[in-house]
């Protein structure tokens, strides 16, 4: 089983003081990784996360990039050269990308696809990547894959292909069913020892108003289905209940926004000393 970490994820904005200043915050509330989304709305992925790189122990990755934006080869390319710089701190996070990335997508004047074509993209991706990895620069060089996967063909491809999987599961999803994709994917990965991950949408008791937009349902229902997006309670029964997810769906890594740094950093503390 492997040991806690958590990744802050953040948007980057503003100036290069400003996003530096947000690098060194996450480190410093006991954070492992700096994770960046991926859209048009923010600075691009891969140069913010370059500049973040210059703050040392820090780990980066994107969460998740959206395979339809970059050619696969295009993608890999940018991958491997940060994984290589950055002195193997980075991590590839790739998915088919959110609905709302179709526009993106036009926008480039690329194709969006069907979700087995995008799947498809995924997978090419990440050949790319390993390509470069084994004649690269850096003898031994592994850039580690993050997936995002929910349905059965994502989940069959992140067992096949990553080394950490997200379960991307819809924030109402019962626990019994995040229980089964937990379940089958580790099945369908046999001998491979995946890392599995979890976003956390809501940590504590302050919902802000963008997270209720982008959740598109009200905080209360998720309580009332105990969905597993949430957490709430001391620092104590936050962790507990982390470690009930590590016991009962092998999820060891999790991620949330960095407005909840402050919020989750005794969690961290607890469970990392």
């Amino acid at each position: 089983m492997h040991d806690f970490r958590f990744g802050a994820i953040e948007a980057p904005h503003g100036t290069t003081e400003d996003w530096l200043a947000t690098a060194r915050r996450a480190l410093d509330l006991g954070f492992s990784t700096l994770l960046t989304p991926d859209g048009t709305q923010q600075h691009a992925p891969f140069p913010a996360l370059a500049a973040a790189s210059t703050v040392p122990g820090l780990r980066l990755g994107t969460f998740v990039l959206a395979a339809p934006l970059r050619p696969p080869r295009s993608a890999a390319w940018e991958g491997h050269t940060l994984s290589v710089l950055s002195g193997g701190r980075f991590e590839f996070g790739i998915g088919t990308g959110r609905p709302d990335a179709r526009a993106e997508a036009e926008s480039f004047g690329l194709p969006w696809g069907t979700g087995a074509e995008r799947l498809s993209m995924v997978r090419e991706t990440v050949a790319h990547l390993r390509k470069l990895d084994a004649r690269g620069d850096r003898q031994g060089q592994h850039t580690p894959v993050l997936i995002a996967a929910g349905g059965p063909r994502a989940l069959a491809l992140a067992a096949e292909e990553a080394d950490i999987v997200t379960l991307a599961a819809p924030p109402l999803t019962p626990r019994a069913e995040v229980a089964r994709m937990s379940a089958d994917l580790r099945e369908r990965a046999g001998a491979r020892d995946l890392e599995i991950a979890m976003n956390l949408f809501v940590v504590g008791t302050d919902v802000p108003p963008w997270t209720r937009r982008f959740l598109g349902v009200d905080p209360a229902t998720l309580d009332e289905r105990e969905s597993l997006a949430v957490l709430r309670g001391t620092p104590r029964q936050m962790a507990d209940e982390l470690e009930r997810r590590r016991a009962e769906l092998g999820v060891t890594y999790f991620v949330t926004s960095a407005s909840y740094g402050e919020a989750l950093a005794p969690v961290v503390e607890l469970l990392t000393r």
